[in-house]
């Protein structure tokens, strides 16, 4: 093992892309057997990726009066999938090609070793481990087997977004319809949109300094401006409304 001693750079450099591409495979392994876990239990599922996938899905349903593929919008899903600034596609290449990397810097090492006079038998080190890495990270892939837990995840999502989750929206739908008439669902959620509307308003509104004293204002105002307000009756039917649709959306995505 001198070689490896003569050249600490290159040994080093092969020996962290071979430990680097099985830690990524393996990782990404354990990342959709969770996936894969949570889904089988979606409606109470703690996983941030999967909670996305189901208020989106359920979004778009409500927008487009329904999803006419819904395979291909679980295809969407999991093909953008990531951690952080790197998607699960580019972690599963990037595995391949640090593995592929770790040949080469045993590669360069073997050329090195000829150029000092080393025999044949002084550089099989570097053969050993480069054979012994590629074993290795095909063994480790073949165990993980990546491809196989995509379409396990693939399945159980499609299964449940259109044998559980469609039912419950359009059920739903129909039983606001039946309470509101036609187009009550649509009429529910402009409500909401208005009622983000004014929530959005309320808080810049509590975000802004007041210029004028309260004692100004309170001497100005008058017993009938007073007691005009305090006459004016209250509408209570835009609070019903944002209360339904807060209880649709936990009955959807909880």
């Amino acid at each position: 093992m001198s070689v490896f001693a003569e050249h600490k750079i290159i040994t080093g450099c092969m020996f962290a892309c071979l430990v680097l591409s099985i830690f990524v495979r393996v990782f990404l392994g354990i990342l959709y057997n969770q996936m894969i876990k949570e889904a089988d239990n979606m409606a109470a599922t703690d996983n941030r990726l999967l909670k996305q996938c189901k208020n989106k899905f359920a979004n778009c349903y409500e927008m487009n009066n329904g999803i006419s593929n819904i395979p291909i919008f679980v295809d969407k899903f999991i093909n953008r999938l990531s951690l952080g600034i790197f998607s699960f596609e580019m972690l599963y290449h990037l595995s391949g090609q640090l593995m592929l990397l770790s040949v080469v810097f045993s590669g360069i090492g073997v050329c090195r070793s000829i150029m000092d006079g080393h025999t044949l038998g002084a550089i099989l080190p570097f053969y050993i481990v480069s054979f012994l890495g590629l074993y290795l990270y095909f063994s480790v892939s073949t165990i993980v087997d990546i491809r196989g837990k995509k379409r396990v995840l693939r399945v159980n999502l499609v299964d449940y977004l259109e044998n559980h989750l469609s039912p419950r929206i359009q059920v739903t739908r129909q039983d606001i319809e039946r309470l509101y008439g036609n187009g009550g669902y649509e009429s529910i959620a402009e409500m909401g949109m208005r009622a983000n509307s004014r929530k959005r308003a309320d808080r810049i509104e509590k975000r802004t300094v007041e210029l004028m004293p309260i004692g100004n204002r309170l001497s100005g105002t008058d017993d009938s401006d007073r007691e005009g307000r305090d006459n004016t009756p209250v509408n209570t039917s835009a609070v019903t409304a944002e209360e339904l649709e807060a209880l649709l959306k936990d009955f959807l995505t909880g």
